[in-house]
């Protein structure tokens, strides 16, 4: 991608009526370049349906992503669990590549009391499942697992970039709130943050900054990790830290407001990078 987009985690609140192909309008109109679609307890958008998104993206200039919903473990030790947690990644790659988006994203799974090495080698095999059936399928689509924001959960930072390193097609949804949650406040200077960014180049090249897929939000959190998302001024998040280490790490992709206020925190992120 040539230049950062910002963007907002599903459809504007502001946006009427609530249609995705509305909010796609309205997301151009208020600026921003990106939304996300968010396929959060099922794959909302059908095959018929996405021509009409597709055309909406197009026709806006928005780059679309989505959350696959969040019901996925790729670490059950229940096939069945496994097998519908693969089925609704497929699946939500499948909606966004008719859509023409750009990623999928999703936490990944759980440790479920099982080491971290064996964790890791599990979710690899089912990833590398899910790549094949996309790629057999001429689907190009980017995978993200997410880094997710508590300790019982798969998905810190070295483990997601040694899955992007492995595996074709996938690389890392980076979400700055859950490393800070996770870490119980850690994660929240721009040295810390510049240690992330330069951890990711370290791993997978220039090419790691230049396709990247952010998640940022305020957020609320205890030494167990994430309790919920905030809007960033009412949270301690040093947004405007992390905004100026995204900038000189000169990183290009899509950057997605979480917070509760989705637009309004978009949109006051573009403008403080913009004036950086």
């Amino acid at each position: 991608m040539e230049k950062i987009l910002f963007g907002t985690a599903g459809i504007p609140l502001s946006a009427e009526p609530r249609t995705t192909a509305d909010g796609i309008k309205h997301v151009r109109k208020i600026g921003l370049g990106a939304m996300e679609l968010e396929f959060v307890h099922s794959v909302n958008i059908t095959r018929e349906k996405a021509p009409e998104i597709m055309k909406a993206a197009q026709e806006n200039n928005i780059i679309l992503t989505c959350h696959a919903p969040y019901f996925i473990n790729l670490n059950s030790q229940e096939k069945a669990k496994v097998s519908a947690s693969i089925q609704r990644i497929v699946n939500s790659a499948r909606i966004l590549n008719f859509c023409n988006g750009y990623s999928v994203c999703f936490h990944p799974g759980f440790y479920m009391g099982i080491d971290a090495k064996k964790s890791y080698d599990t979710v690899k095999n089912n990833l590398k499942e899910i790549v094949s059936t996309l790629k057999k399928e001429g689907n190009n689509i980017w995978i993200r697992p997410e880094t997710t924001g508590k300790e019982t959960q798969f998905g810190n930072v070295d483990e997601i970039l040694k899955l992007s390193q492995e595996l074709d097609n996938v690389m890392p949804c980076i979400d700055f709130a859950h490393f800070h949650a996770r870490t119980n406040g850690k994660y929240n200077t721009y040295e810390e943050f510049a240690e992330i960014l330069g951890k990711i180049e370290k791993s997978l090249g220039k090419k790691g900054l230049e396709n990247m897929h952010v998640h940022i939000t305020g957020i609320a959190y205890g030494p167990k990790g994430e309790k919920h998302h905030l809007n960033l001024k009412e949270s301690d998040l040093k947004y405007q830290e992390l905004l100026k280490a995204l900038k000189d790490y000169d990183i290009k992709g899509v950057v997605i407001s979480e917070s509760p206020n989705i637009e309004v925190d978009a949109v006051m992120m573009k403008k403080v990078y913009e004036r950086l």
